[in-house]
């Protein structure tokens, strides 16, 4: 018996491809390659290991990917669909869209894409496993309950879109395994045929439009979390219209942001009518990050724990970085990396949270045809002292605010520019934040280079800032 549909061993006895070598990639590689090793076998007709294993990845990552020196290894720097097509199970990394041209004409063929995730959970049926997804807050709603339920004196592993991928963690033991996945990845627990304990589902706004495709797709495929995959119980944000309306008939549903639940009146948590904690005192920046505790503590409290015991251990937690992260004050300005920020309602949120300070904004990146009118309706509402623009759709988001009154306007060609024209504008008084509202891709790999980039350019050790405690199982 091979197992569930996309365990390892199922894979046995047909012709396998990776596609990506991100840290993803690598993870995928090295549990097909432990089960070679083992004598699972993966390949063919008489279930052993194929004597080749192909990975599709770019040409800059293709010398790293022969330099490991493993003769089963071929790598091809060229992802054709009639290549693909060649293949009956292609594991690809979670930055490649399955909507690619190249992918869905292999799919019409009949290859099969799945990812790293999709692998872990069919390997790991049995695990107690807490499901986190959202357009914005799942990061950090996913540290917080690793936080808390360690903190409650439970092994607890924290791990996937966060920065580990579970592949890497598949011998690990943990009581409870806290996992956050991108909008690219929900489809794999959709698709892998285990049921998650709990998900929780922070908000939905548009965002990822390029790799989805479409916004109705990108909702599609986020809410396969809960509509395809079907968890025990669904912990869901009250406050969010998409979530709000959702019907689950297959999931107990609990939901929190309001009265009858965890939520926030002012500064005080409370659960229903009982008052819990002052949250004033805890390090979670914005009206936003208190409302993941919320969520974090509904997770808590259907896993069957006391969440009102654990809520003020929250006062330990140390913020992730790169979100509202406060780098410091030089020269009477203050400095705040919020480089995570990839959607125009995320720079709104930030800007809330320093509303009572002379704030310059650093917004724009990589264009993928988000509306930035609210955006613009915001900060019209609501100005800061000066909007910097920046980036590939720089231009767009600076033609639509121009004109408008009460704050300064600036077009820069790259972060540094935007960086000296902000501390320029504020003339020694303020607060610089980077908050895009657009990813970095183009200009920097990833969105925590940008924030390192920045960080340095305020005259901050870029590396002291950019750890993320609590990974892996602990």
């Amino acid at each position: 018996m091979r197992g569930s549909p996309d365990s390892i061993a199922a894979l046995a006895g047909l012709r396998v491809a990776l596609w990506g070598w991100g840290r993803e990639g690598r993870a995928a590689y090295a549990a097909l390659r432990a089960a070679r090793d083992w004598g699972l076998g993966i390949g063919d007709s008489e279930d052993r290991f194929p004597a080749r294993l192909t990975l599709f990845c770019t040409v800059a990552e293709a010398d790293e990917a022969r330099a490991l020196g493993d003769g089963a290894l071929v790598v091809e720097t060229d992802a054709t669909a009639e290549r693909l097509s060649a293949f009956d199970v292609v594991v690809k990394s979670p930055g490649i869209s399955p909507y690619r041209p190249e992918a869905l004409a292999a799919a019409e063929c009949g290859t099969r894409f799945i990812g790293g995730t999709a692998l872990w959970f069919a390997e790991r049926p049995d695990a107690r496993t807490i499901c986190v997804t959202g357009t914005k807050g799942k990061s950090t709603t996913s540290a917080l309950l690793a936080h808390l339920l360690r903190a409650g004196g439970h092994r607890t592993a924290l791990a996937g879109n966060i920065g580990q991928p579970l592949l890497e963690l598949l011998d690990g033991e943990a009581e409870f395994w806290v996992i956050e996945l991108s909008s690219y990845q929900t489809r794999d627990v959709a698709g892998s045929g285990v049921q998650p304990e709990v998900a929780l589902v922070t908000n939905i706004f548009p965002e990822h439009l390029d790799w989805h495709g479409s916004h109705a797709r990108y909702v599609e495929d986020k809410l396969s979390l809960l509509t395809g995959a079907k968890p025990r119980i669904a912990v869901l944000n009250a406050s969010d219209p998409t979530l709000a309306a959702l019907s689950l008939p297959d999931s107990e549903v609990r939901r929190f942001g309001d009265a009858a639940g965890w939520h926030l009146r002012g500064d005080v948590l409370w659960r229903g009518d009982r008052e819990v904690l002052d949250v004033r005192d805890i390090p979670l920046p914005g009206r936003h990050n208190r409302g993941n505790l919320c969520g974090a503590l509904a997770a808590i409290e259907v896993l069957g724990l006391d969440a009102v015991e654990l809520a003020p251990h929250a006062a330990t937690f140390r913020p992730l970085p790169h979100r509202l992260q406060v780098l410091g004050t030089r020269e009477g300005i203050t400095f705040v990396n919020d480089s995570i920020s990839t959607t125009p309602h995320a720079s709104l949120a930030a800007l809330d949270v320093f509303r009572a300070r002379r704030v310059a904004i650093l917004v724009g990146g990589h264009d993928r045809g988000l509306d930035w009118q609210a955006f613009a309706d915001g900060v019209r509402a609501q100005p800061p002292a000066a909007i910097v623009t920046m980036g590939q759709n720089g231009p767009r988001i600076h033609a639509l605010l121009a004109g408008a009154a009460g704050f300064a306007l600036r077009q820069a060609v790259d972060l540094a520019d935007a960086v000296a024209q902000a501390e320029s504008l504020l003339a020694g008084e303020g607060v610089v934040l980077l908050s895009p509202g657009a990813p970095s891709f183009g200009a920097y790999r990833d969105y925590a280079e940008r924030g390192r980039h920045f960080a340095a350019l305020a005259g901050f050790d870029p590396e002291a800032i950019a750890a993320i405690q609590g990974m892996g199982i602990g």
